[in-house]
């Protein structure tokens, strides 16, 4: 959507009756015609209604709060518990203390990356006596921290400029060593990972990413820093299949897809579809890999989807191993023949069905959401005490059972006594949740099985934002380098672990992640640091002496 005012438009509309657009107008232009056009999509949309629509054009938050708590005081709202888009419910807020002054969102402890410096007192030291009494002697307590905050560039450049002699007489020329700092490639490893964060992490296209290093004096055109993150990429993606050969032994897996477009599709692999007729859509798929302490994001840029790619990655799982869980809405493209696993549905999904009518049947879907609030409370208390799945599905058995049976009773209810109609809005919401009872409650029989699948649409947004600022991929090979930077960069996020280190970490060691790259997987690649630090190999200077032939775009 685009943010214009009803000035900035009748002023671009008599430029256009003049015919004297300006440069800037056709950036803006083009702005508002594919905001029409996405408008118009919607509205040709029958599963969209104008509750929705009003969301995607204003903006709005699926809250408890906001959606059965209008009309009412924050107070009272606030006290009924909150929950965002199906996630776990908040308890009852209490009275916040009062901010002390400087303090920021962020404690100290979050800045990670800060460089720490530690200040002594000018005049005093531990065990000395007290100046103001006289009599008491000093100890030391915990710091007064201070955050500063500066500025820099996302690329740094450096030039060196090495004296040239020559003699006058035979004319021969002498010129001064290069020191070792600017030995090596143009480009080193960390504005590789630089600029694939910035472009497959924050969703920064390479064309305002150049703007921006152009601006700061650090000019970087788009098609070199495409071949800076292509000449790379032959190691994170080591790392890559590693990460997918990793999660493919583990318990439970969210699944789930979202368009893309690829403009050159050549060496994208075609599935062969149930229909017979040929795929021509393209698609990114995430599947969210997941076990006691340990998150993984894996993305997948082609024709398949999000069912066969989860497919794909359960090829390597030992057969001796147990069932997986499998966590997806109930969308046939999330499925597939050849999945062998436990399904669980998306109960959030099935209450976004009851968010959109809350204004036309206000008393029936807030009966309907509160029953859901009451079971996301439950989850969360099990989070907090961090239950086992086993004691998690005894609390859930305890205190959701009834909840869930009542609901059912409810909504049976409702159509067998004809008090809903069938084919109305209500009903039809009404019949997804019967339809799909039993995948969408399987917290109440299988342990571990999640409520919702909002992890993996959280991590389609990686996705989202690319396609949102890029709007595509040119080719396979850009496709394949984008799954490769977001799985990594993703899951880095997922398990609290710098993106930017990490993908430095790999760059830097490329020779020992080629020959052993399991041990450089996003969680133990500190622990391979340090042996080889011990080992007596320097973590600063790359490993690997040339990296492979730049790659063509």
């Amino acid at each position: 959507m685009v943010d214009i005012t009803i000035d900035d438009l009748n002023r671009l509309l008599d430029r256009i009756e003049q015919r004297k657009l300006e440069e800037s107008d056709y950036d803006l232009l083009l702005k508002v015609l594919r905001s029409y056009d996405y408008v118009m999509s919607l509205l040709r949309d029958d599963h969209v209604r104008l509750s929705r629509l009003k969301r995607v054009l204003f903006g709005n938050t699926e809250t408890l709060k906001n959606v059965i708590g209008r009309g009412k005081s924050d107070d009272q709202a606030a006290a009924e518990g909150a929950e965002t888009d199906g996630a776990a419910a908040s308890e009852p807020a209490s009275p916040a203390s009062p901010a002390q002054p400087g303090h920021g969102r962020n404690g100290a402890d979050q800045y990670q990356a800060a460089r720490e410096v530690r200040v002594e007192h000018d005049r005093l030291r531990p065990d000395d006596i007290c100046p103001e009494c006289g009599d008491g002697k000093l100890y030391e307590i915990g710091p007064r921290v201070v955050v500063r905050v500066s500025g820099q560039p996302p690329l740094a450049a450096t030039v060196y400029r090495l004296q040239r002699l020559r003699c006058t007489l035979c004319g021969q020329l002498f010129h001064a060593e290069a020191p070792p700092e600017a030995q090596g490639q143009k480009y080193d490893e960390t504005s590789a990972a630089m600029i694939a964060l910035l472009k497959y992490g924050s969703g920064l296209p390479f064309n305002r990413l150049a703007r921006l290093e152009e601006a700061l004096g650090t000019p970087l055109p788009p098609s070199t820093q495409w071949q800076i993150v292509a000449t790379y990429l032959p190691i994170p993606k080591l790392v890559y299949h590693a990460l997918i050969h990793e999660t493919s032994h583990w318990d439970l897996y969210h699944n789930d897809d979202t368009s893309i477009k690829i403009l050159n599709k050549l060496g994208l692999e075609k599935p062969d579809c149930a229909s017979g007729r040929t795929r021509t859509g393209t698609f990114t798929s995430t599947v969210v890999a997941r076990r006691e302490g340990l998150d993984a994001a894996l993305f997948f840029s082609g024709h398949r989807h999000a069912g066969e790619n989860l497919a794909a990655v359960l090829r390597d799982r030992p057969e001796e191993l147990a069932v997986p869980i499998q966590m997806c809405d109930a969308l046939s493209r999330n499925m597939t023949d050849e999945l062998r696993t436990i399904v669980a549905h998306c109960l959030a999904h099935a209450r976004r069905n009851f968010v959109d009518l809350v204004d036309v049947f206000p008393e029936e879907t807030e009966y309907v959401i509160r029953q859901l609030s009451h079971v996301y409370r439950v989850d969360a208390e099990a989070r907090r005490k961090g239950l086992s799945p086993q004691k998690r599905l005894a609390l859930h058995r305890a205190k959701s059972q009834r909840v869930m049976d009542g609901l059912h009773k409810w909504m049976t209810r409702q159509l067998d006594d004809r008090r809903v109609e069938p084919n109305s809005a209500l009903g039809q919401a009404i019949n997804y949740m019967l339809k799909h009872w039993e995948r969408l409650t399987q917290f109440l029989r299988v342990p571990g099985a999640p409520l919702d699948n909002n992890v993996a649409e959280r991590a389609l947004k990686k996705s989202i934002l690319h396609r949102k600022n890029s709007l595509y991929y040119r080719s396979a090979r850009g496709a394949q380098a984008g799954d490769v930077y977001m799985t990594l960069i993703h899951t880095c996020e997922l398990n609290r672990i710098n993106p930017y280190q990490y993908l430095v970490a790999l760059l830097r060691h490329a020779d020992d992640v080629a020959s052993q790259p399991d041990a450089w997987l996003p969680w133990n690649y500190a622990q391979r640091q340090t042996e080889l630090a011990e080992a007596g190999a320097s973590p600063e200077a790359p490993e690997s002496s040339q990296p492979p032939a730049p790659a063509t775009r």
